[in-house]
């Protein structure tokens, strides 16, 4: 690749162009035309610290757009960097519910079972070549690209074929935001040699453990016969660079809102509202790999072990709906709210005539989005954050409830198998989700935890949040990528 730069940064001048499934706002029509909204998920969050001035954020607009209202889209994206990759709904529904998250998310997070699709397979294919066609259609020479998550496994090899036949040279980088399994679940799946190759095409691969590049690095060369070495992969005469980065958060947009005089009335309510009462506060996306039902299990195991904190404690657990028409998350959605039922059932029964309040009960199940100020509200007078997940790539809500505990020195009671938690064990109680007594023991001690600990814990992981940021983040991968690519 020639040099077009002679600093070892990129320059504000150049562009990135990033692309992931979905674009980071959602479009719909309203008095007769378009208008966006920002979206919410863990890598909109991660992005808000990219701190370049120059990009173009390429992806799906969540809604099918007929070819006579392009023109008019393409106006509305522009002025927010973003500009739209046109899928039919047909083709995008199999692409990402019908292979993405019915076949590939299992196989990423350990869980057996997933059925293979070839129809949902062709769409899959489909879909990668359509961001490949746009993506080299917009990119200009010397354009850093970074490609997002599971959704675009084929998308790198499929660009860089294209960008090679347009004489163009822009160097790729691809970040898994999820978990990359053992051996025994990647093989399982029919088509795995085609995913890897496909990412293969990349320059750079980010992950967020080591754990996770080296079974990936495994399965390079146990199933497609890549040559490894610690840290990169050489394949079809390409060598691919791996690494590990903490995406984290940004720290200093918490601050700030907990200096807001909304958020400080609305945090005064709440500590009136719960007067007398510790809150542990859990936050999770409707899915199967957070380990809801054992979060309940194990919290109703605390409450039969320790009947005298039944009356003392609250758990808070906001559950952010999901995929909700696919039938496994309405399977989970009735379990979980038949579990919540039970321990409430029995708590407000045994000791109140009254009907369940956010007072009277030891868990308030929420089903439904909060807004960012209520979030950071109930960040703020928890005592205690409890994460459950069997499977996560990393977990922001850990380092969101650290930017909230500056006062309280809340404590982390984290899952082993949270990517966070290889990061943030230091200053937190771990625990294994499917044991319901560990959970229960953990639990105990964080709720009965002497000070002097509780801010020593805080503190390391205050620091550790406060080091490992968001833009911390996007700078040194896109360095990185940048410099890769200068140097070939």
């Amino acid at each position: 690749m020639r040099n077009t730069m002679t600093d070892d940064k990129p320059s504000s001048k150049q562009r990135v162009i990033i692309a992931s499934n979905r674009l980071p706002l959602s479009i719909d029509k309203y008095d007769g035309n378009y208008r966006v909204t920002p979206s919410s998920g863990g890598l909109v969050t991660a992005l808000r610290g990219l701190s370049v001035a120059n990009y173009l954020w390429l992806g799906w607009p969540g809604i099918e757009i007929g070819e006579t209202e392009r023109e008019e889209v393409y106006a509305v994206l522009a002025k927010e960097n973003a500009a739209a990759v046109y899928l039919s709904d047909e083709m995008a529904q199999n692409h990402y519910n019908g292979f993405s998250n019915e076949i590939l998310w299992p196989i990423l997070h350990y869980q057996s079972g997933a059925h293979m699709n070839f129809e949902a397979w062709t769409a899959y294919q489909q879909v990668n070549e359509v961001f490949a066609d746009r993506i080299s259609e917009e990119a200009k020479d010397g354009d850093l690209i970074w490609i997002h998550d599971y959704h675009l496994l084929l998308l790198p090899s499929m660009l860089r074929e294209r960008l090679k036949s347009q004489n163009k040279c822009c160097p790729i980088g691809f970040f898994l935001h999820t978990p990359f399994p053992v051996d025994d679940f990647w093989r399982g799946l029919p088509v795995q040699g085609d995913l890897l190759r496909g990412v293969l095409g990349s320059d750079i691969i980010g992950f967020h453990t080591d754990e996770y590049m080296k079974n990936f690095i495994g399965a390079c060369k146990t199933l497609i016969g890549a040559d490894v070495m610690e840290h990169s992969v050489q394949y079809d005469n390409h060598t691919v660079r791996l690494d590990k980065y903490f995406v984290g958060i940004d720290p200093q947009k918490f601050s700030d809102a907990l200096n807001d005089q909304a958020i400080i009335s609305r945090t005064q309510e709440l500590e009136s509202l719960y007067k007398g009462k510790t809150i542990i506060i859990g936050v999770d996306r409707l899915d199967y790999t957070k380990g809801l039902p054992e979060k309940f299990l194990g919290f109703q195991v605390f409450l039969d072990e320790h009947p005298e904190w039944a009356e003392k404690i609250v758990l808070v657990q906001i559950v952010i709906p999901s995929r909700e028409d696919v039938a496994r998350y309405k399977d989970l959605k009735d379990e979980i709210s038949k579990l919540a039922g039970q321990i409430i059932g029995k708590y407000v029964g045994m000791y109140t005539d009254r009907l369940a309040t956010p007072h009277s009960t030891p868990l308030l199940y929420i089903h439904r989005s909060v807004s960012f100020e209520e979030l950071i509200a109930l960040y703020s007078i928890s005592d205690v954050c409890l994460i459950s997940s069997h499977r996560d790539g990393l977990n922001l809500v850990a380092s969101e409830y650290v930017s909230c505990q500056e006062k309280r020195h809340g404590v982390l009671v984290l899952s082993e198998f949270t990517g966070a938690a290889t990061f943030m064990k230091g200053g937190s109680l771990l625990i294994n989700p499917s044991d319901t007594r560990t959970i229960s023991h953990m639990l105990y001690k964080a709720l009965t935890m002497e000070n002097e600990e509780r801010k020593a814990n805080y503190e390391e992981l205050r620091d550790f949040v406060n080091t490992h940021t968001s833009v911390k983040w996007t700078e040194t991968f896109l360095n990185e990528l940048y410099q890769l690519g200068n140097s070939n």
